[in-house]
């Protein structure tokens, strides 16, 4: 039995600028849908506004389409007859509103070779604001991670895929990356640092987020480096406390401290914000170690 295939966080902007599908000649495996940085896609993790939804079929055997937004553009999904509790959700779910979809990525070739890209969901899930926020900042991550593997992999003179993993690349991302490379050619770093940054300046309004949009992917930035947060970083902690919010306790100090760190900021700064989150009124302590949003 093959085990099922990671969910992938992948913004529309880089799904749908995919147009290579490579699919396997034995039975029952999976195919995949290549992104131009590398990403080799058979279910995918979506989050974002429903904006409008549509029953195609009929009330006995629905078929629903739906138009899902994101920060960089819309996903289309498709709900088929062999999806009842997905086509259940669709038909309860008002738009618009928040929802969550796990699904299969499913591509269509028109006539004049362009090539559209839907998704088959497998479940369609209300979610509130926070939860999408984390969505955004997952699939920040996981676009700026595939930027720096697409950049090392560059690093490595006229590379097969064998001469990636003998640098220490997994086997999926050397046959990804090897396959964007052959299909797209060099991707434009600049397209998908601007989604990176667009996530960032939209979960965090009051910080200086600027990338420097490099059009070479050897250009790109190592890290991301954020201005400078005004008002001691308080802006920022409370974005942070929202967006990964886990319930009752909120957010843990460890979990706070790590990613104020790969944001620029120091222990010492993030106590300063919670003081003066919790002085202001905006935020307490549940329980010691661990720092909630109010």
């Amino acid at each position: 039995m093959n085990a099922r295939e990671t969910a992938w966080r992948v913004f529309a902007g880089e799904l749908n600028s995919s147009s290579l599908e490579i699919k396997s000649e034995e039975e029952k495996s999976p195919s995949y849908l290549v992104t131009p940085l590398g990403a080799k896609l058979n279910r995918i993790l979506i989050a974002g506004v429903l904006l409008d939804k549509e029953n195609t079929g009929t009330e006995e055997e629905p078929m629903w389409r739906g138009r899902i937004q994101d920060v960089s553009g819309n996903f289309f999904i498709n709900v088929g007859r062999f999806q009842p509790n997905a086509a259940a959700s669709m038909a309860d779910i008002e738009a618009p509103s928040y929802v969550a979809v796990v699904g299969k990525v499913r591509t269509y070739t028109a006539d004049d070779g362009r090539v559209f890209v839907t998704v088959r969901p497998e479940t369609v899930t209300n979610i509130d604001e926070r939860t999408r926020n984390l969505w955004v900042l997952e699939a920040a991550q996981s676009t700026w991670d595939r930027l720096v593997r697409m950049k090392d992999a560059l690093r490595v003179q006229n590379a097969g895929r064998q001469d990636l993993v003998n640098k220490g690349f997994s086997q999926e991302d050397a046959d990804g990356i090897i396959s964007a490379l052959e299909h797209y050619g060099i991707p434009e770093s600049s397209k998908y640092l601007k989604l990176v940054q667009n996530s960032l300046r939209m979960l965090l309004p009051d910080r200086n987020i600027d990338l420097g949009l490099p059009e070479d992917i050897a250009d790109a930035p190592d890290e991301i480096v954020l201005g400078e947060d005004t008002g001691k970083g308080k802006e920022f902690l409370l974005s942070l406390l929202e967006a990964m919010d886990m319930g009752e306790l909120g957010v843990s100090m460890d979990v706070i401290l790590k990613k104020a760190a790969e944001n620029g900021m120091s222990p010492e700064e993030v106590e300063e914000a919670s003081d003066a989150l919790m002085d202001d009124g905006l935020a307490y302590e549940p329980k010691v170690g661990f720092l909630k949003a109010i």
